[in-house]
């Protein structure tokens, strides 16, 4: 990763409203997650392609945009869309994120994605509660120059979910109705979909979900010292379980039809966080 103070660039173009009092909470939105905000006033809204070491989305459900807003009194640092490492440009854009929040002064985090059921009571439209995860990929992005406002160089990993954040997606998923269990997601590099004989290893691993994007956030993020939910939103059943070739469109039409419920899920999250 870059060294911290290469980050210095993409804080001086925020502008300054978004470090006059720190947010509520701060999301990232993944594939589809985007246009499920509601928002009663806007304070800022910068494309990516304006924030150095950030630069434009390059996948189809990520706008690319970042949003300061109002939303019930409470003020929301909002990404939507991700920067994946499988675009090739390392783990800064990735995580710069949270870098970001981190320096305005948000200690509350939640991630969302798009991910492939592999545990068989899954079904596209559920949602998956992160309780746990297992990075695949076998490297990390604190791999490099460590800057001691990151927290400690070795951070322990035992608990990166919030149990409370946990307990309150559960208790919205319940009093609205929808399909959701805790889970433990499987990060992979991508960009291709695993192969069936990948998933049936993972899931003898204890993996409930597989996607390429939220684990490394979660781990700067914990490193960080921010208290973070996870909330996967199943798209499809991963290869070898479904009966059909995966693809990036079935991906974004399924979160367009989960929008109205991950609309709602942000709005009371927003209020229990």
């Amino acid at each position: 990763m870059r060294h911290p103070n290469e980050f210095d660039g993409a804080a001086a173009c925020l502008p300054d409203v978004c470090f006059e009092k720190p947010p509520a909470l701060g999301i990232i939105l993944g594939s589809g997650w985007g246009d499920a905000l509601r928002k009663d006033a806007e304070l800022a809204r910068i494309p990516y392609a304006d924030i150095p070491a950030l630069g434009s989305a390059t996948v189809p459900g990520h706008s690319g945009e970042f949003i300061l807003y109002e939303r019930k009194g409470r003020r929301i640092a909002a990404w939507c869309g991700r920067r994946h490492y499988y675009e090739g440009e390392g783990w800064a854009p990735v995580v710069l994120p949270v870098e970001l929040l981190r320096r305005m002064g948000c200690g509350r985090l939640l991630l969302t994605n798009a991910s492939g059921g592999i545990n068989p009571a899954l079904r596209p439209g559920d949602f998956v509660i992160i309780r746990d995860h297992i990075n695949l990929v076998g490297i990390n992005p604190l791999i490099g120059p460590h800057s001691p406002e990151w927290g400690a160089r070795f951070p322990d990993m035992s608990e990166v979910y919030s149990r409370h954040f946990a307990e309150s997606l559960h208790a919205i998923a319940n009093r609205r109705g929808f399909r959701a269990m805790d889970g433990v997601y499987a990060y992979t590099a991508g960009p291709c979909y695993e192969t069936p004989a990948e998933i049936q290893a993972y899931k003898a691993q204890g993996a409930d979900v597989v996607g390429m994007s939220t684990v490394p956030e979660a781990v700067f993020a914990h490193a960080c010292s921010f208290k973070i939910a996870g909330l996967s939103l199943v798209a499809n059943l991963a290869a070898g379980i479904s009966r059909r070739p995966l693809c990036h469109q079935d991906v974004v039409a399924a979160a367009d039809a989960a929008k109205p419920q991950m609309a709602q899920i942000l709005e009371d999250f927003i209020e229990l966080c």
